[in-house]
């Protein structure tokens, strides 16, 4: 339960605000896709692999395997003259370079490659690719959305003594205490999505505003496929304790907003769906289809298994064997049980066939 204290440094303020200052700056891609604005820890020169390693920096099959999922969504456009590629949440645009070295060179001529981050444009990126603070207003192709939805900020709730659901208030150094109950929208959210059970000390994190960022994503996309890819659970399974935490060098730390750590939490990945979905119903978008899967069945669609090569291969080519044993171990990393290969993938097509068999 939070502390019910007062004083010290900096105002009490709900943690989607704190987070967002933390994060970002004044403003910045935690409301919708990035808006511009200065400071905050992801404004940092190492940028977000100095302090946490995702997919992308595990292993270059992350990219291999993305580069085939717009080839899919190529086929299924019809090989369009221009194809869009958008990465959201760039970094420092480690996927989308992986991306376009891995695709055909055919397909590579035809492909347009976007970068979106409130970050500035790293430098030595390849000129074709467009450094962007928003997606473009209009997508033929992917957007592929890696772990952003995590790191748009979010308000805590927590059940006080009477099982009154209320919002969580946090100071600069982390202290928390309980501020007004959760009232509006945020309410009905909180009643459909993750609704409190009464018992005292119990949180949830509000998704609204990852449900409106996603909407806001997946309307770009005119035809084409949305992708988002997150740490995530479903309603069935939502943590009492919620799931708020901070990354700091590589390692799990408390969050603290004050601008020194990554502040995250887990992704209502079906609530996201749904405000999906009544966006393209919205705009009378036909054709689209949705779908939540675990990255391992993703992946291993998309031709990663993390099979072992022979054991003959060890004789007739030992240099090839070792390569192949090490690219074995990356896919075995991505696809894990209990860590990478439990990341949610939420696939929103427009206009075109499920890419994925």
């Amino acid at each position: 339960m939070v502390d019910e204290v007062t004083g010290g440094p900096g105002e009490w303020r709900g943690w989607r605000a704190a987070t967002q200052a933390a994060l970002y700056g004044t403003s910045g891609m935690g409301d919708t896709a990035g808006t511009g604005g200065t400071g905050g820890f992801y404004r940092r020169p190492e940028g977000p692999a100095g302090h946490f390693r995702t997919s992308v920096h595990a292993s270059p099959l992350f990219a291999g395997a993305v580069a085939r999922l717009l080839c899919r969504v190529d086929e299924a456009l019809g090989r369009p003259a221009s194809l869009d590629f958008v990465d959201m949440a760039a970094g420092r645009g480690e996927l989308v370079t992986g991306v376009l070295a891995a695709l055909p060179a055919d397909v590579a001529a035809r492909t347009r490659a976007y970068a979106v981050e409130v970050a500035g444009r790293p430098e030595g990126l390849a000129h074709r690719i467009e450094w962007l603070s928003e997606p473009p207003g209009q997508v033929t192709g992917l957007l592929f959305a890696n772990e952003w939805l995590d790191n748009v900020p979010v308000e805590v709730a927590e059940v006080d003594s009477a099982g009154v659901a209320r919002l969580v208030l946090v100071r600069d150094d982390g202290v928390e205490r309980l501020g007004e109950p959760v009232s509006g929208a945020e309410a009905e959210w909180l009643a459909q999505w993750w609704p409190p059970t009464g018992e005292e000390g119990l949180r949830a994190e509000i998704g609204l505003p990852r449900d409106t960022a996603w909407a806001s994503a997946v309307a770009c996309v005119v035809r084409g496929l949305a992708v988002a890819v997150d740490y995530a659970h479903a309603a069935d399974a939502r943590p009492p304790f919620g799931t708020l935490t901070g990354f700091r060098n590589g390692r799990e730390t408390t969050p603290v907003p004050d601008g020194t750590c990554d502040i995250t939490a887990h992704v209502a990945l079906d609530a996201c769906a749904e405000a999906g979905k009544r966006e393209r119903e919205r705009e009378g978008a036909r054709g689209s289809r949705t779908r939540l899967l675990t990255q391992r069945a993703a992946l291993r669609a998309l031709g990663i298994t993390g099979a072992r090569p022979p054991l003959a291969l060890a004789s007739t080519d030992p240099a090839a064997y070792v390569r192949a044993l090490a690219s074995a171990g990356e896919a075995a990393e991505l696809t894990a049980p209990g860590g990478l290969g439990d990341f949610g993938w939420l696939l929103q097509s427009v206009g075109i066939p499920d890419p994925l068999p």
